[in-house]
């Protein structure tokens, strides 16, 4: 479905206006879906939710179309990496005052990058590009098979690329702190057991290392532009992608990690706005406050060299 911004403007004003979320519990909710009680490893259930991995099994031939259900994801590409370039170039200089500015065209060279959650790949081809080793994992077994072969159509992807039907806690068992960066975008908005998930990603990060997170907010607004708009009004996306109940408010991310013990100086989440007149998403500037977190956002934190 195509719309011209005057249309568009007209279609989003009118669903702002009359469109009414249905009210839930969850919603309004203070209580976090991050359980602060994380069950102990041998009785820990899985954060794969099996009506998720359904849903996305669906959608896993439309990956690589751009016009498609997932052209928000493809758009959404270039933020999330002018994010991660910004936060670790800020992590270097934090280091050392004297340290060069990271090249543009091979930032990542030599990093060892996790992307959880690697659906068709669209982060992880970018990652190996930008010179880092990346391994993509993803719980929906459909989607590893389009991945690897749309990555065959670039020979240079051949030796900086991989893919495996795995999930974090699996990977977890071979590969614990051992990776430079960590990704997992879009995705905590759609595990079960959320803290374990998040316990295993952190447990993924070597000493030193960082995390990055892409997500929703468990807001009014993110219910209205997420499900409301999003699904059922402008059918972007297949309604049920989202469950507001799963969202999580940076706020619940900073005490999650505070637990932990990463309290950095370079921790912060960023807001990510889409705007339809342009087409694309934008990042927040720093220092925005907490309406640009209101929905989308992005998160880093840094592991401390001592964990």
């Amino acid at each position: 479905m195509t719309f011209s911004s005057k249309n568009l403007n007209r279609l989003l004003f009118q669903s702002l206006s009359i469109a009414r979320p249905t009210p839930s519990l969850a919603l309004y909710s203070t209580t976090s879906p991050i359980n602060p009680s994380t069950p102990s490893p041998s009785a820990r259930k899985s954060s794969v939710n099996p009506s998720e991995i359904a849903h996305f099994s669906k959608l896993s031939s439309q990956w690589w179309d751009e016009s498609g259900e997932l052209s928000l994801l493809h758009r959404m590409n270039p933020p999330r990496l002018e994010f991660l370039r910004e936060k670790l170039q800020e992590s270097m200089w934090r280091e050392d005052v004297r340290a060069k500015e990271l090249p543009k065209a091979t930032w990542l060279e030599g990093k060892k990058v996790l992307d959880v959650g690697c659906g068709g790949g669209l982060l992880s081809e970018s990652l190996a590009r930008l010179g880092a080793n990346t391994l993509g994992i993803d719980a929906t077994p459909t989607n590893i098979p389009l991945a690897q072969s749309h990555a065959a159509l670039d020979p240079m992807l051949d030796a900086r690329l991989e893919y495996r039907h795995q999930t974090a806690e699996q990977l977890l068992e071979e590969q614990r702190g051992s990776f430079d960066v960590v990704c997992a975008l879009e995705v905590l908005e759609h595990v079960d057991e959320p803290r374990a998930f998040l316990n295993d990603l952190a447990g993924l990060v070597k000493p030193g290392g960082h995390l990055v997170l892409s997500t929703i907010s468990r807001t009014a607004l993110a219910h209205l532009l997420t499900i409301t708009l999003a699904e059922t009004v402008l059918r972007l996306v297949s309604p049920g992608t989202h469950t507001s109940s799963k969202f999580v408010k940076p706020t619940e991310l900073d005490e999650f990690f505070d637990s932990l013990g990463w309290t950095g100086p370079e921790r912060e989440s960023r807001g990510v706005i889409y705007n339809p007149l342009i087409g694309k998403w934008v990042l927040v500037a720093k220092n925005t406050g907490e309406f640009g977190k209101l929905a989308n956002y992005l998160y880093f934190v840094r592991k401390p060299l001592d964990g």
